[in-house]
């Protein structure tokens, strides 16, 4: 054997030479020596500690509770723990509810909420289904939770509304002209296909041969019939469409031939409900709908409408009333109609009934103007002491608002151009430019923060429900941006 001369020993491939360093202890395999707290793992100013704060101590889960009232059967999860969930993830902008699942396995503020629990997400889903109206009606628990921790002032509020994305495609909408030519395309190929199934029942040696060499020796009888049934409820779903928006059309036919009876009554100082219902009903039977009128096979009650980018989607029109003093929502709805207008007065009420109080001032911009708002502007300032401050028109880009003309207002002006002889003072503008700084904010922070650009429920009353508990959990966060868990505390106590 030959001697080998001792040499430097070579370092692996790919790794640093070793240094003269001491490193922290790191064993990935160490066994914890006491069970872990979820309590420690925490920081004692987390939202998740509101959260659960607000949910044992604060809100008020009877109505959830209320619901359970059967003994039998495998006992559910804790609606406590499931409101924890739900409301955190809204805030935070997790709301899908294989989302939250997920991170009630990875994300430590879940596990904590959870009491490291992981529901199942079909749990979760019905859950908020089951319990929507109770857990939308948390909002009104936040406004009035807002109001004691003096957030809320009803000095000057902002109207506004948005587009939300429904839980459907545009693509599965079809308009009232293409339903009707689809109907009788339909119809002609099921009575081809009844057709046929007659001529083959006529003799059972031949509808056998006929089979055979159709479908083959093994070939399943039942095809023809299935097809048959398939085009049935095809046509079901035309016709459900079809008498939607010819509901539709007779609603809106009659409310305006109505409304313009009592407005021709007003003028004449006279009042007959029955020659105001018998012009609704009149207008309703002569209505018909326009050709481009459309309604969704996924939701029907959503709408194709144009959103901020211009952009045309499948949506709901979420309307929203801002307090200034701290941006706190004092009043939210949904509807189907891409027009603010019909909202003015609803919204108004609605947020002074939630309050108690009447605003000051109330700021909407131009797609609130119409004859009909103006007047009940002018209606509201005189019983509730509330000025309006509406836009009637949208400026171009680079467009400036024009000065006050001076001198008196003319006898003969319109409810229009006095309302834009105001927004044109020096008080005026400076009013209503505080429009934007107030609501469209709110806006901004649900769709980022919350993630509520898109809805996930379907229906009308789905839309409402969520769009509520969004708002719901927006002024939760405003109150822990402003009072923490400690003015928690001191508004409890």
């Amino acid at each position: 054997m030959f001697e080998i001369e001792p040499g430097e020993k070579k370092q692996p491939q790919g790794r640093p030479a070793a240094v003269d360093k001491t490193f922290r202890a790191f064993d990935p395999h160490q066994v914890l020596l006491l069970p872990p707290s979820l309590d420690d793992w925490l920081p004692e100013d987390h939202l998740a500690r509101f959260v659960a704060d607000l949910v044992d101590e604060v809100l008020d889960l009877s109505p959830i509770l209320a619901d359970y009232t059967e003994k039998r059967g495998y006992p559910p999860y804790d609606p406590r723990l499931m409101v924890r969930l739900l409301i955190y993830g809204y805030t935070t902008g997790v709301r899908s509810s294989r989302a939250i699942t997920r991170k009630c396995v990875d994300d430590v503020a879940f596990r904590f909420l959870a009491a490291d629990q992981a529901p199942d997400f079909r749990s979760i889903a019905r859950f908020r289904r089951r319990h929507l109206d109770a857990l939308a009606g948390l909002f009104l628990q936040s406004l009035h939770l807002a109001r004691k921790l003096d957030m809320v002032k009803m000095g000057r509020v902002a109207l506004d509304g948005t587009k939300l994305e429904a839980s459907a495609s545009k693509h599965k909408a079809m308009s009232y002209g293409r339903l009707i030519g689809k109907e009788e395309q339909i119809e002609a190929e099921i009575a081809g296909l009844e057709a046929t199934a007659r001529s083959l029942l006529d003799d059972a040696e031949a509808v056998d041969t006929a089979e055979d060499a159709r479908f083959g020796v093994d070939g399943k009888e039942a095809d023809l019939p299935a097809e048959l049934d398939r085009r049935e409820k095809r046509l079901a779903r035309l016709q459900a469409a079809r008498a939607q928006i010819e509901a539709e059309a007779a609603d809106k036919a009659r409310a305006h031939a109505e409304d313009k009876e009592r407005r021709r009554q007003e003028r004449a100082g006279t009042s007959d409900e029955r020659a105001v219902t018998d012009a609704g009903e009149q207008a309703a039977a002569k209505a018909r709908p326009k050709p481009k009128a459309q309604a969704n096979f996924t939701d029907p009650d959503s709408r194709i409408m144009k959103n901020s980018d211009g952009a045309y989607i499948q949506a709901y029109n979420a309307q929203a009333v801002v307090d200034e003093k701290h941006q706190v929502i004092t009043a939210a709805d949904i509807t189907t109609n891409a027009s603010d207008a019909l909202n003015y007065t609803p919204m108004l009420d609605q947020s002074a009934q939630n309050t108690g109080v009447h605003p000051k001032q109330a700021l909407v911009d131009a797609g609130y103007c119409s004859e009909t708002n103006l007047e009940a502007a002018q209606e509201r300032q005189l019983a509730c002491g509330t000025d309006t401050f509406m836009a009637t028109g949208r400026l171009g880009h680079d467009e400036q608002v024009p000065p006050a003309p001076r001198g008196r207002i003319p006898a003969s002006a319109t409810l229009k151009e006095r309302m834009a002889r105001t927004l044109r003072t020096k008080p005026g503008k400076a009013t209503y430019s505080r429009r934007k700084a107030i609501v469209e904010p709110v806006f901004g922070q649900i769709m980022t923060c919350q993630n509520g650009r898109q809805l996930l429920l379907r229906g009308e009353d789905g839309a409402r429900g969520e769009w509520r508990l969004l708002a719901a959990c927006h002024n939760l966060r405003k109150i822990f941006r402003h009072a923490g868990t400690a003015g928690l505390a001191a508004a409890i106590g």
